[in-house]
């Protein structure tokens, strides 16, 4: 996984989709400041690591959302409760405002 502070997220819910539903695919709702704490950005690629798997989905900023917890959407090995970590899929990239270590 990626070096710096990556606090766990809780799974406040989980959204299964279905065929003919506009939005669809895996996503994962954030608050704004985990996003930026993590060095992510709306509309990023993530991987979300969770306690029986990993899977890609795309970042959607949800600044509704209490602290610490996302919404996943069409994510299979998640589950509402459990604890995930979001990763960036560019390590490369610098992070958008890191912190000192």
């Amino acid at each position: 996984m990626a070096d710096g502070y990556n606090p766990p997220l809780q799974v406040a819910g989980f959204i299964a989709t279905r065929k003919g539903d506009a939005e669809r695919g895996p996503a994962v709702r954030v608050r704004g400041d985990d996003a930026s704490l993590r060095g992510v950005r709306d509309g990023e690629v993530v991987w979300i690591y969770g306690p029986r798997r990993h899977d890609l989905a795309t970042v959607i900023i949800d600044d509704t959302l209490k602290r610490g917890e996302v919404v996943v959407r069409d994510v299979a090995g998640t589950a509402p409760t459990e604890i995930i970590r979001l990763v960036r899929t560019d390590a490369d990239r610098p992070l958008l405002n890191p912190k000192p270590v």
